[in-house]
């Protein structure tokens, strides 16, 4: 296992700077997720620690060694891609071992690792086939066992699942987790998608604009959003977002007014997921059903009410229909506060939320 330590690094295309400063400590045995949305940054911040990319400033040391400008084959690290990378005119067996061959390994080695590998990953059946005769997922797999033959301390991954449909994408991530609890190597993984953030992270570097805004578990990411790109960014169905300014120990927004435990801001947004609105009869505010999206065991509620539409999860089938009318209220224990500058505002009793390093 190896960690990865990567201080002050910046990234420059001629005038355009994609990473500006950036510091990350991933522990050794660490399974990491950049998480952000397309072009902020997390592809390029893998691809630097791979030694794909020219960084312009920083330091990159992997496993206690400095590997800032050493070559990609030095740095002792394996890599999948977003696609498979696979060689078509080679089966599955001579895939897997093409860079152990590059790197003049015995054949009898060779053999060894492939036949690991290929248990690993459940391959064993195919491999005489070439990657014309498999399926997505198979590919993905064959891709994956490329990296884990060179037995490298650090893989990374970038989008390796985002090719595949929603049931194989879920049975791969389920795959990737177990195979990370039997290797315990050090893995950094690259998605815009939330589910795999959160079903295969330790931890998560939620980015932005280049720039790191929250690091944390799963649970702290979401729980406790730091700042309001989290928010929105980290939750599906999204969070509802309202902004207003607090008077008073009152929160207030056009067509609302609501208590909140928090000194005198003049600007402030609040949030509530959408599993937190509370929906039942005696509640303060009143709403008309404008949206039902059943779900199967939940279902989505897009209320009009309060000045504004509101979206919540609820479990179950659906008890009312368009243009019922329905109470409800905010959560006093599962509010979220932003200030003007995007970052969390503590309410009253409130722990810190973990890390910002924008």
């Amino acid at each position: 296992m190896s960690r990865v330590h990567i201080q002050g690094l910046q990234i420059r295309y001629g005038d355009v700077e994609v990473i500006p400063q950036l510091d990350l400590d991933v522990q050794p045995g660490e399974f990491l997720v950049l998480l952000g949305p397309s072009g902020c940054g997390k592809s390029t911040l893998l691809h630097s620690i791979a030694g794909l990319n020219a960084i312009s400033g920083g330091r990159i040391d992997i496993g206690g060694q400095d590997m800032t400008h050493a070559e990609p084959s030095a740095r002792g690290v394996g890599m999948v891609f977003q696609s498979y990378a696979l060689y078509p005119h080679l089966s599955v067996r001579d895939n897997l071992g093409f860079p152990l061959r590059m790197a003049g390994m015995a054949r009898p080695q060779i053999a060894e690792r492939v036949a690991k590998a290929a248990a690993m990953l459940q391959l064993e059946a195919l491999l005489d086939r070439r990657p014309g005769q498999l399926s997505g997922g198979q590919r993905q797999r064959v891709a994956i066992g490329r990296a884990l033959v060179r037995e490298a301390q650090v893989l990374l991954l970038d989008e390796p699942l985002s090719n595949l449909d929603a049931k194989l994408r879920a049975e791969l991530r389920r795959e990737l987790k177990l195979l990370h609890a039997q290797l315990r190597n050090t893995m950094i993984y690259v998605t815009h998608d939330q589910v795999e953030a959160m079903t295969l992270a330790t931890r998560i570097v939620v980015m932005n604009q280049g720039r790191i805004e929250q690091i944390g578990t799963p649970a702290q990411v979401y729980d406790t959003p730091a700042t309001r790109h989290v928010a929105a960014f980290v939750g599906s169905p999204t969070i509802n977002l309202v902004d207003g300014s607090v008077r008073g120990e009152r929160f207030e927004a056009p067509g609302l007014a609501w208590p909140l435990a928090v000194g005198d801001a003049p600007a402030l947004t609040l949030g509530v997921r959408p599993e937190d609105l509370i929906v039942a009869p005696g509640q303060p505010l009143q709403g008309t059903v404008e949206l039902v999206e059943p779900l199967g065991s939940q279902h989505l509620l897009w209320i009009a009410g309060a000045g504004r539409r509101w979206c919540a999860l609820l479990p179950g089938p659906a008890q009312v229909g368009l243009g019922d009318g329905v109470r409800f209220g905010l959560p006093a224990q599962r509010l979220h506060a932003f200030g003007p500058d995007g970052r969390r505002v503590p309410l009253v009793g409130e722990h810190a939320a973990p890390a910002v390093l924008a």
